[in-house]
C-alpha cells in the first residue's frame, strides 16, 4: 500500500476542525481567499486559471459522525468562445456541500478503524485526518459542475464562416458567391487567357469586331 500523503496545515485549502471539540450541532463559519490550484476547470475549455484568487464562505457543522461543510466559491473563470474562438470571461459561483467523516481511532488519535464491507463506499468516502480536512477535491468538482461545457461569447453568437474563418457576428452580411464546382475549372482558365487567345477559340481576328465584320 503506498504511504499517504499527511495533510499540512499550511496548505491554504486544509481546514482545522478542532475548535468544533466533535461536539454535535458546533457551527463554525469561516471566509478564506486562496490561490486557485492547478486544472480548476475543463480541460481546454474554460476554467480559473492556476493562481487566481478564489473566494471561500464556509460553514462547518459538528454531527455525529463527522463536519458537514457547506460552502460556496467564487471566481473568474477563463476560456473561449466554442463556436468563434474568441476569449470568454464569466463570473463563477460553485455551491458545494461535503461530509467528512470522523475516522475511529484510539486515545493517540491513531485511526484503528479497517475498511467496512463495501469497498466502493469506503472510497466514496472522506475522512477528517488530525482534525483536518482537504478541501480541494470537493472545490474541483463543484466547479467543474458550475461551468458551461460548451462556453459562448453571446447566446446568439453566429460562429465562424466556414470557408474563410471570418467571425459572422461582426459581419451579419459575410457570405460568398456560390460557383458550381463542375464550372469552376474552366472558369479559372477563361480568367488567365488573354484577349488574343479568347478571339482565336472564337474564331474571329485578332482586333477585329464582330459588327464590322457583318
Amino acid at each position: 500500500m503506498a504511504h499517504k500523503v499527511r495533510l499540512d496545515h499550511r496548505n491554504p485549502l486544509v481546514f482545522d476542525t478542532h475548535e468544533l471539540g466533535r461536539r454535535p450541532g458546533a457551527l463554525q463559519r469561516l471566509t478564506r481567499t486562496v490561490d486557485a490550484p492547478r486544472d480548476l476547470g475543463i480541460a481546454g475549455v474554460i476554467g480559473v486559471p492556476q493562481g487566481a484568487p478564489v473566494a471561500l464562505d464556509l460553514r462547518l457543522e459538528s454531527v455525529m459522525d463527522g463536519v458537514l461543510v457547506t460552502g460556496a466559491a467564487r471566481a473568474q473563470a477563463e476560456g473561449e468562445c466554442v463556436r468563434c474562438l474568441e476569449p470568454v470571461g464569466l463570473e463563477l459561483e460553485a455551491d458545494f456541500q461535503e461530509m467528512f467523516s470522523y475516522p475511529d481511532a484510539d486515545d493517540r488519535g491513531r485511526v484503528i478503524a479497517e475498511p467496512g464491507d463495501d469497498a466502493e463506499d469506503d472510497e466514496d468516502r472522506l475522512f477528517l485526518e488530525d482534525g483536518l480536512f482537504d478541501l480541494e477535491a470537493v472545490l474541483r468538482d463543484a466547479v467543474v459542475l458550475a461551468l458551461p461545457m460548451q462556453p459562448v461569447c453571446q447566446d446568439d453568437c453566429a460562429g465562424l464562416c466556414s470557408e474563410c474563418g471570418a467571425r459572422l457576428t461582426d459581419d451579419p452580411d459575410h457570405h460568398h458567391d456560390a460557383v458550381d464546382i463542375r464550372w469552376a475549372s474552366l472558369q479559372g482558365l477563361a480568367e488567365t487567357m488573354t484577349d488574343g487567345e479568347k478571339d482565336e477559340m472564337s474564331g474571329a481576328e485578332p482586333g477585329v469586331d464582330e459588327k464590322q465584320e457583318k
